[in-house]
């Protein structure tokens, strides 16, 4: 069962996808789903023996087309849909063990083409209004999976904070005339003691107004709305601040840093000029040990507390001593 739920005071929606309770959790390495099948051995999702990336539907998908029956009858105030859409996993490397920090500027920027290549042809789908991208990576982030992936989600509503962003973006350009995003570069480069990487293309920062441990944005330079705006250069500066940026999250605490990464990018239908495409990556980790929990006041409020200032986590991802 999977269906759309309207919750009235946030105006919202929330999935409800009972099925994915029974989705395979945390299998040995030697029956993991998303590896390649060998030859004789346990058969995968991937019915080869070696591949590069490798994108397919989700097993376990939260929404579906043709979208599933509803199980109850929405009311004016509890309204329901269906939970019309399409779930990828998309893997990066047949290697059971590694991560994305592990590949290749080159490899990274063939994943960026498929990325591109999934945005543009999903969001082209009868009933899709917004194509997310994105990749929670270790347990502590709630991963159930080991193996190096992300996912793609093609949803029939614009989420929330997608939502809220385009908003923002649109009553700054109105009030200044300017992007939202060019000008929070434009400070951020001001200010200089937040950026953590760059190059003539984008740019890596821990955000004047962070709210995750070690949180980092990266920002193409350039005022583009999404992936498909990217030209083959731009893609190469991406997977160069990707890779350097991966690099100096495991290297912070010495171990691969778990987080969740997220590219926030334009509607595929429609015009959205005020946009402009980056990336927005969570960390939990606070400490070597110590992780970060959404308590009362960030869960029940939506207000995050840091125990860290944005200045001090850039000093300490750019490996700088105090």
């Amino acid at each position: 069962m999977s269906e759309l739920r309207w919750n009235p005071q946030l105006k919202q929606w929330v999935i409800v996808a009972a099925h994915r309770q029974d989705r395979t959790y945390k299998p040995p390495a030697e029956y993991c789903p998303l590896c390649p099948t060998l030859p004789g051995e346990f058969p995968t999702e991937v019915p080869a023996s070696d591949y590069e990336i490798v994108v397919f539907e989700n097993k376990f998908p939260s929404l579906t087309q043709p979208p599933p029956e509803m199980s109850v009858e929405g009311s004016a105030l509890y309204q329901t849909a269906p939970a019309e859409g399409v779930c990828e996993v998309v893997l990066y490397s047949p290697r059971h063990d590694g991560t994305l920090a592990d590949e290749s500027e080159e490899h990274i920027k063939n994943l960026i083409e498929v990325w591109t290549d999934r945005y543009k042809e999903l969001g082209q789908k009868p009933g899709i209004q917004y194509v997310l991208i994105f990749e929670n990576k270790g347990e502590p982030v709630g991963v159930t999976l080991n193996h190096p992936h992300g996912q793609i989600y093609a949803f029939p509503f614009i989420p929330p904070v997608l939502q809220k962003e385009l908003q923002s973006a649109m009553e700054h350009m109105d009030e200044t005339g300017n992007c939202l995003y060019c000008d929070i570069l434009a400070e951020e480069y001001e200010d200089a003691c937040r950026i953590i990487t760059d190059n003539e293309h984008f740019a890596a920062f821990v955000p004047f107004f962070a709210r995750y441990p070690f949180e980092v944005h990266i920002y193409s330079k350039r005022h583009a709305q999404s992936l498909a705006d990217l030209t083959e250069a731009e893609k190469y500066g991406l997977a160069k601040v990707l890779k350097q940026l991966l690099l100096k999250y495991d290297s912070l605490f010495g171990f691969s840093l778990p987080y969740i990464m997220v590219l926030h990018q334009a509607p595929t239908k429609g015009h959205y000029p005020q946009y402009h495409f980056h990336f927005e990556f969570y960390p939990l980790n606070r400490t070597e040990s110590k992780l970060k929990y959404l308590a009362g006041v960030e869960s029940g409020a939506g207000t995050f507390i840091t125990d860290m200032s944005p200045e001090d986590q850039a000093k300490k991802l750019r490996g700088e001593n105090d």
